[in-house]
């Protein structure tokens, strides 16, 4: 089972990798209104993403479950400064790291899973789900970019 979500995984990375790619630096900077993340700020978040849910996949797959914080995702971008980024930068950054990711997923043991990962406050869900939600989160973001970048 892990390495079919491995090939999965590996699968949305690279059509994610594709999309993004096509995004200018140009239309990467500017946010679509007051308030909303610009396009580098998006995959900024997304770099975020997978930071924190190595930690998680990687802790639930050795100790057989996880329990940590929650992320805060506007805290971690404006500390970041991935406004500033050059977008190409991130995106190969954002790559880089789930290839790390897709490797650890194809070695986790089968049993692993289903061990319940805890995050803040939220109700405890498995592994297995927080490694599918993991790219289904991948999924949205993409899309958001994909299409303000074609409006």
């Amino acid at each position: 089972m892990p390495a079919e979500l491995g090939k999965k995984f590996r699968k949305r990375i690279a059509a994610a990798d594709a999309a993004l790619r096509q995004i200018t630096e140009e239309s990467s900077q500017k946010p679509d209104s007051e308030g909303v993340w610009s396009r580098k700020e998006v995959v900024g978040h997304l770099l975020d993403s997978a930071v924190n849910n190595h930690v998680r996949f990687a802790i639930a797959a050795l100790n057989g479950s996880y329990t940590g914080p929650e992320y805060d995702g506007p805290a971690w971008v404006r500390v970041h400064g991935y406004a500033q980024l050059p977008f190409a930068v991130l995106v190969e950054h954002w790559r880089s790291h789930n290839e790390m990711l897709a490797n650890l997923v194809d070695r986790i043991n089968s049993e692993a899973l289903s061990g319940v990962c805890r995050i803040s406050n939220n109700e405890p869900v498995t592994l297995q789900f927080l490694i599918e939600d993991y790219l289904d989160h991948l999924d949205h973001h993409v899309k958001q970019i994909t299409e303000r970048a074609a409006t």
